[in-house]
């Protein structure tokens, strides 16, 4: 038996042995520590966290605190997860996909290759059984995680140069996280994975020919417009970014059911709030990095081909995990049964507002 199975197997007869007795909730004020993949202050993302704090704070009256740790206070970037599956904290605020050593199904819980776009991953997530599954992951590890956040369809990138075919990824040092990296990698970049604080170091010092972060108002932030001007507006790796908040299970079901929901309705709100923050705050930006001399640039359809081959044969290179399979199948057949309509119907809407009234 594999590490999570047996992981699985403990999580699921420990379910079983809680339901002999009521379970004892912690009384009294208590202060929650919460890691996080963010640089303080990181535009968006760490905003995200923050408001969950918040949230957690108000809606308990100040019963639960939450103290916040920013990426490399107590724990690294990428380290969040193993400090409070182990216990070393009670919560995380971070991107899944940062997880895949876990398990690659995390990767959904973030976002995946031509996959779901941010209004498609709510209508999963909370009508298509995608909350669930989070779940269902989530119990292998011993950790109870909602979606807290949504950074929208993020950028294809800055590079140091146009890409005008398949072949100018060959060698390219690019920083992209995810199965959208790997499949970066089956078209010849040499991926890297460094976290969102130290791009711009990476970037500047020539570590790296090219990144995506996330969009142009985070991007803005980051500073990238003074190192190159070539940005790729839409990319095919992230259509729709959501952000987690974890909780370690134990610690969770410590808690009293009010405290419990209150965590819940902390990242719910979030998730639709930080979606907003993002969205408002990309165009303003966008116009911004033009008028600086920023080149916005789309890739074109012969690179977007290449994405796509690169990106189906590496989500199916992962389809013997029972598990994996079982995600994918379901956030597709969500996809499947929303995306006609929303083709039909909006998308054609805001196609034709804009060619009537100018985009």
């Amino acid at each position: 038996m594999d590490r999570r199975s047996f992981l699985k197997t403990s999580a699921l007869a420990g379910t079983g042995a809680a339901t002999l007795a009521a379970p004892a909730y912690a009384q009294g004020k208590r202060t929650l520590t919460m890691v996080t993949s963010w640089g303080r202050g990181l535009a968006g993302v760490f905003d995200a966290a923050q408001q969950s704090a918040d949230l957690i704070s108000a809606l308990t009256d100040g019963q639960l605190t939450v103290d916040i740790k920013a990426a490399g206070e107590l724990v690294g970037a990428f380290e969040v997860f193993d400090a409070v599956s182990s216990g070393q904290a009670d919560m995380y605020h971070a991107a899944e996909y940062y997880f895949l050593n876990q398990h690659p199904a995390y990767a959904y819980f973030t976002g995946v290759p031509f996959g779901l776009t941010s209004t498609e991953t709510n209508i999963w997530y909370t009508h298509g059984g995608g909350k669930e599954l989070h779940d269902e992951l989530g119990q292998i590890f011993g950790l109870k995680t909602f979606l807290a956040g949504n950074t929208g369809t993020q950028a294809g990138g800055w590079y140091r140069k146009e890409i005008n075919s398949e072949a100018d990824f060959q060698g390219l040092k690019l920083r992209m996280p995810g199965l959208g990296g790997q499949a970066m990698g089956k078209l010849g970049a040499s991926v890297q994975a460094i976290p969102g604080g130290e791009v711009y170091q990476a970037l500047a010092s020539g570590a790296l020919d090219a990144t995506e972060w996330i969009g142009p108002w985070a991007d803005e932030k980051a500073g990238f417009q003074e190192i190159t001007k070539f940005y790729y507006a839409s990319g095919f790796h992230e259509p729709g970014v959501a952000l987690a908040l974890a909780t370690n299970r134990d610690v969770f079901e410590d808690l009293s059911p009010a405290h419990q929901t209150a965590i819940e309705t902390a990242a719910s709100v979030t998730n639709s709030d930080n979606l907003s923050l993002f969205i408002s705050n990309h165009g303003p930006a966008l116009q911004r990095l033009k008028s600086a001399g920023v080149k916005v640039l789309q890739f074109n359809d012969g690179i977007w081909d290449a994405f796509g081959r690169a990106s189906t044969e590496v989500m199916d290179s992962y389809m013997d995990d029972e598990l994996f399979a079982k995600i994918r199948n379901s956030a597709e057949a969500s996809r499947g049964s929303t995306s006609g309509w929303i083709s039909q119907s909006e998308a054609v809407f805001v196609a034709q507002r804009d060619r009537v009234l100018g985009g």
